[in-house]
């Protein structure tokens, strides 16, 4: 090996020329190397200072107190505040509830309270107040499940038919056998066979349309409305022929009122209210399910069409109560099923049920209260209870935009 090889390869440094340009090795740190080093550490830099912040707050939120963040949930009601704002509204409802059923019974009453007189007067006049909670249960507990099982917020349980049925019923009665028959249909007799009839038609008319293999909810609503346009076509037709002596009569008990109920109906009409209500409650989990639509429920392992049907069976035997009771009331539950959602705010029927029954009742007995006190009208609520229903929806509608 040649010494010139040996001092190139052995030197520190070694020039060397290619195409212009001059290269030098070194055994030292290079520029070279230090710049190249210089990119990792101002990522690493960069990445501390975004990290930092981020962990900063992470961490602050950590250690904040509990009261600061809201605590939320996958129940019905998800905050705090969701969970206050109920039952502040049903605790107003209940204190309201009972302000006007001591209204109702304490209000133009002659005799002091603490005299015996006053609670044999309140005692008379208890009727009424019992006849007003059965309605606002049945009316209440009925539209919200029939616009579950539905899945439609607007419709009620009315466009079956069952205020037509019961007023061809009265015309019909008014029409072959005079006014004396308006009389005779007054009774607990007349009010079961009443109450069997509308049963009984409902029943048959669901299980025809819907345990058949095309069956179909929206063709039972579409029956449904023809066979009450039907009726209500016939009825008018009678009324036609009565006398105006006769009609007046008729008319009297085709508005709905609560004079239009007999003390005789109550050993019937409470404990079928009392048991369809609970029944429904009971069944507040399958009725969650049932709102999210048939695939979803048969997903789930329900039956759709017989929990359906199980659902419909108990609204009918409501509005048969309702209806037999005091008249028709078309307005009454469409328009508590509407505010009880509004005021829960939940999807959760164990919640929207006990709030549109207090609904209800403070609806119909404060309606009933003004209508009777004040207008001296004898207790026909259904003027009053239409024009807020209609209002109230139009207030919603133009509002949101939706129910």
């Amino acid at each position: 090996m040649s010494a010139e090889t040996t001092e190139s390869t052995t030197s520190p440094t070694t020039s060397r020329s290619e195409q212009g340009k001059t290269t030098t090795f070194s055994n030292a740190p290079s520029k070279t190397a230090t710049r190249g080093t210089t990119p990792t550490k101002r990522r690493t830099a960069s990445t501390k200072r975004r990290t930092t912040p981020t962990t900063k707050r992470r961490t602050a939120s950590a250690l904040a107190p509990t009261g600061e963040q809201p605590r939320r949930s996958s129940g019905s009601l998800g905050t705090a505040k969701a969970r206050w704002r109920y039952w502040s509204i049903m605790a107003g409802l209940i204190v309201a509830s009972l302000a006007i059923a001591f209204g109702l019974l304490a209000w133009d009453n002659p005799m002091p309270i603490t005299d015996e007189g006053f609670w044999l007067i309140a005692q008379m006049r208890m009727k009424n107040l019992v006849v007003i909670a059965i309605v606002a249960l049945c009316q209440a507990f009925a539209t919200v499940a029939f616009q579950t099982v539905t899945n439609n917020r607007i419709i009620t349980p009315s466009i079956m038919g069952f205020e037509s049925l019961y007023v061809a019923i009265q015309t019909g009665a008014m029409y072959f056998f005079g006014v004396t028959a308006i009389v005779d249909l007054k009774g607990l007799v007349p009010f079961t066979v009443q109450l069997l009839l509308m049963v009984g038609l409902s029943l048959a008319l669901y299980g025809w349309l819907l345990s058949g293999k095309y069956g179909n909810i929206a063709i039972m609503l579409l029956i449904g409305v023809v066979i009450g346009g039907g009726l209500g076509s016939i009825a008018t037709f009678m009324q036609r022929t009565l006398t105006p002596s006769e009609f007046d009569v008729l008319a009297a008990r085709l508005f709905g009122s609560v004079s239009n109920s007999d003390s005789s109906y109550l050993p019937v009409s409470i404990p079928l209210c009392l048991l369809a209500c609970a029944a429904i409650y009971m069944m507040s989990s399958r009725l969650n399910v049932l709102a999210l639509g048939r695939d979803t429920t048969s997903n789930l392992g329900l039956n759709h069409k017989f929990e359906m049907i199980k659902v419909l069976f108990f609204v009918s035997i409501l509005m048969a109560v309702s209806v037999s009771m005091i008249g028709p009331m078309i307005f009454l539950g469409f328009l508590v099923a509407m505010l009880a959602y509004q005021f829960s705010d939940t999807y959760d029927h164990k919640y929207v049920l006990p709030m549109a029954g207090l609904l209800g009742f403070v609806v119909l007995g404060g309606a009933y209260f003004i209508m009777k006190n004040l207008f001296y009208a004898e207790g026909v609520v259904s003027i009053i209870i239409e024009v807020i229903g209609g209002g109230a929806f139009l207030f919603v509608i133009m509002r949101k935009g939706r129910l």
